[in-house]
């Protein structure tokens, strides 16, 4: 299997310095300038602060970029602009003109195409007709609109074993192609200089280093994932990645974005191809809105799950989907680890999804005194009845009231958010635990601390959710330091 190609996309004017280009150094092995979407650049510029390839693109807007003048200006663009870059991308179906293909040698050339999803035979078609332009690399990129659409993709890569050819399926939903993809033979992976993607599913360059050790592809004979709407920002590869690595497991997690948690279920879990290109589904990771509807496709689940009608965690044992639930789990262990005591305190947890409604279970069990608190009443009732517990309109809440307030909506996940809940009124010595959690502390986590309060953060919780998750999915104990400093966590409290 050759080494995939790193390649960091430009899409963004860069810094007055660089730093950012510079930093790429050792990591990405092209730099691709996105001219259809920043300035025309100094290529010496980049010479002096880039050690490796550069590649010209003009995305046009038939394929998803942001260029459109005519064929001709097109094509003299191309001519007058990428002669001082090492690589340039070709779209097959505008630019394989004789005049340009007579200035750029095959060598130079990736031949490229973005379109809407295709089965195997249409992508083959498209690529023996691309194959007739002498090129360095094919590059097909079929738009995945829904949950299924991405599969085609890795039977192509599959059946062709090719060393010019680099597919993956686009959007969103068809990020985790990308990583799959590179296994079988796929020569470019493409991630982005900064935070801003040039296209749907592209993540920062740094995270496919980061989360997913590229450019070297460990063995991997099972594939595990986080299934959620948003979940390419979760944590979760990072620190399950890692640990595979640090125990030598044949294993490989990637985030699914999932929008009908159906379809993913009939299109991509219930699909033979990814057994037969051996790398079998072996462990889920349910993040929101989908954990209602994974315990119903469970094929068997544990008493906790049966309760609180919702699984955190799908593992396949034996034939069989197993469903658990560990968010309780992660927030009375992130608890404990602070020495917070529970039983006779006054605690409100506000959300009723999966996640709220284990951490409910699970206070109300170690003895707190725990009220449910929901933006919509008629689910918050719903929720309360079925667990047997008081509930409040968050309307009505009063944070006052409660020695520990857990938050347990998606509301403060971005950094501009306001604090998902009045941290003025929150009663001298009171403790919060936000489930939601970024690279750093959230808003309101941070403004908790900043007035005195014991904060735990999002990471803590979902690394200690992650501990007994990690073992049903793997049988393996999970190396705790290892994963706290995967979250950029400090030691132990």
């Amino acid at each position: 299997m050759s080494r995939p190609i790193l390649v960091a996309t430009l899409s963004e004017p860069p810094s007055a310095d660089g730093a950012e280009i510079a930093a790429l150094n050792g990591r990405a092995d092209w730099l691709e300038v996105r001219v259809d979407r920043v300035a025309d650049l100094d290529v010496d510029w980049l010479r002096q602060r880039f050690d490796g390839e550069l590649l010209y693109t003009l995305r046009s807007r038939g394929e998803g970029g942001r260029f459109s003048a005519t064929h001709e200006r097109r094509r003299q663009r191309i001519l007058d602009e990428s002669v001082r870059y090492d690589r340039v991308d070709l779209e097959g179906e505008r630019d394989l003109a004789p005049a340009v293909l007579a200035a750029i040698a095959p060598a130079r050339r990736v031949v490229s195409w973005h379109g809407p999803a295709a089965d195997v035979a249409a992508l083959r078609g498209r690529l023996e007709q691309m194959r007739r332009t002498p090129a360095a690399f094919y590059k097909l990129v079929p738009r995945a609109a829904a949950s299924g659409e991405e599969l085609a993709v890795l039977a192509l890569l599959a059946d062709l074993r090719a060393d010019d050819v680099a597919a993956f399926a686009g959007g969103e939903i068809g990020f985790w192609t990308r990583l799959v993809a590179a296994r079988l033979g796929s020569r470019l992976v493409y991630g982005a200089v900064g935070e801003a993607p040039a296209a749907p599913g592209q993540l920062p360059l740094r995270r496919l280093v980061d989360d997913w050790g590229l450019p070297d592809l460990a063995p991997a004979r099972f594939l595990f994932g986080v299934v959620g709407r948003p979940c390419l920002g979760s944590l979760s590869p990072r620190l399950h990645n890692a640990a595979y690595r640090a125990l030598g497991l044949p294993a490989l997690y990637v985030p699914f974005e999932v929008e009908r948690f159906g379809d993913f279920w009939l299109g991509v879990v219930e699909s033979d191809l990814l057994a037969r290109l051996g790398l079998p589904l072996s462990g889920l990771s349910v993040t929101s809105p989908h954990k209602d509807i994974a315990y119903n496709v469970a094929g068997a689940a544990s008493p906790l799950a049966h309760a609180l009608q919702a699984v955190n965690t799908l593992a396949l044992h034996r034939g069989v989907w197993e469903g658990e639930s560990t968010d309780g789990h992660g927030v009375l262990a992130a608890l404990a680890a602070h020495g917070v005591a529970l039983r006779g305190r006054a605690v409100a947890v506000v959300g009723c999804g999966g996640a709220g409604r284990a951490a409910a279970v699970g206070l109300a069990r170690a003895g707190a005194l725990v009220v449910l608190a929901n933006r919509s009443a008629g689910r918050g009732l719903e929720a309360a009845r079925s667990l047997r517990l008081p509930f409040a309109p968050l309307a009505d809440l009063d944070v006052s009231r409660f020695d520990l307030v857990v938050h347990a909506t998606p509301l403060g996940r971005d950094e501009g958010d306001e604090p998902p809940l009045p941290v003025t009124r929150l009663r001298t010595g009171a403790t919060v635990v936000d489930l939601v959690y970024g690279s750093a502390p959230t808003r309101l986590v941070a403004e908790a601390r900043r007035r005195g309060h014991l904060a735990i953060d999002g990471r803590e919780v979902l690394l200690h959710q992650a501990i007994p998750q990690f073992e049903f999915m793997t049988g393996r104990a999970l190396p705790v330091e290892l994963a706290r400093r995967a979250l950029g966590l400090g030691s132990e409290p």
